[in-house]
């Protein structure tokens, strides 16, 4: 009889080759990614001067860091800076708590119209941020918040986004584990704050994230709200740095490093715990 070939090499090789085929894509997408980067930066420490050579450098020999001092302290960075963290924090904690609340309520209560209610409630997602402007405006004006960080945060302590992905989560707790609790004597406020907040913590972590990402790169609201540039956001800040400095890209791209940089350090110390925030709840068993 022939010997029969042994299929596992063949298999493996298979796996090697996909395995290959699919970092050489990942490599690729992050070369895409990261190339805009690279180059706000080589922008950023070259002199205004060297800027329109042709063709362009992408490996600067003499860097200049001092574009950054000087973006900084030109650009008043330091109190924008300080203005979008409050207000982002805010922002960021406001959605977590009314979030966590409305989607313990959805998850776990039990009344009337539930899920039509839910069912509208995600329906504002729907709704463009654009067109509710007027009237948040109208509203924060008649409150008398102009050049106020409540002013800046009010319309944005709620978000349907947040309650929907805290509600998978809690949907992934077990029954068992709620009706133990309540044989324990917790009552929805014990078993929220010991079981379900910790188990859905990496959820609750992401929505920060996403949160804060959006509350410090927001532009037009800020724009709208605020008069006072002591109370200006960092986004402004940038805009007013770029006006009348067509010369001076090098400072432009420093400032805009700058303000970049705390969202970069955020994504690179919690891209796992964002991940793992993310798929939490879309795998049950």
């Amino acid at each position: 009889m022939a010997a029969i070939a042994d299929p596992a090499p063949v298999r493996r090789s298979s796996r090697g080759a996909r395995t290959a085929l699919r970092y050489a894509g990942l490599s690729v997408a992050a070369a895409v990614v990261l190339f805009p980067i690279y180059c706000a930066v080589v922008v950023a420490v070259q002199p205004a001067s060297r800027l329109l050579e042709f063709p362009g450098i992408l490996l600067p020999t003499d860097p200049d860091l001092s574009t950054f001092g000087d973006a900084f302290r030109r650009g008043h960075l330091g109190r924008y800076l300080l203005n979008s963290a409050v207000a982002s924090l805010i922002i960021t904690a406001g959605q977590i708590v009314t979030s966590v609340l409305a989607a313990y309520a959805f998850a776990f209560l039990r009344f009337r119209g539930k899920n039509a209610v839910f069912t509208l409630f995600l329906a504002t997602l729907m709704v463009p941020a654009e067109v509710t402007i007027v009237a948040n405006l109208q509203t924060i004006d008649s409150l008398g918040w102009q050049d106020t960080f409540q002013g800046l945060t009010a319309p944005f302590l709620a978000f349907a986004f947040g309650t929907f992905l805290v509600r998978q989560a809690f949907l992934g707790i077990p029954a068992e584990l709620r009706d133990a609790a309540a044989l324990d004597g917790y009552g929805h406020w014990g078993f929220l704050r010991q079981v379900a907040v910790p188990l859905a913590s990496p959820a609750i972590a992401a929505l920060g994230l996403f949160s804060f990402l959006l509350a410090w790169n927001q532009y037009l609201w800020p724009l709208l709200i605020t008069e006072d540039a002591d109370m200006r956001t960092v986004q402004i800040g940038l805009k007013s740095l770029a006006s009348g400095r067509v010369d001076e890209l090098n400072l432009v791209m420093a400032g805009t490093v700058v303000a970049a940089l705390p969202i970069l350090l955020l994504l690179l110390a919690f891209q796992r715990t964002l991940v793992r925030g993310l798929t939490s709840g879309a795998v049950k068993g």
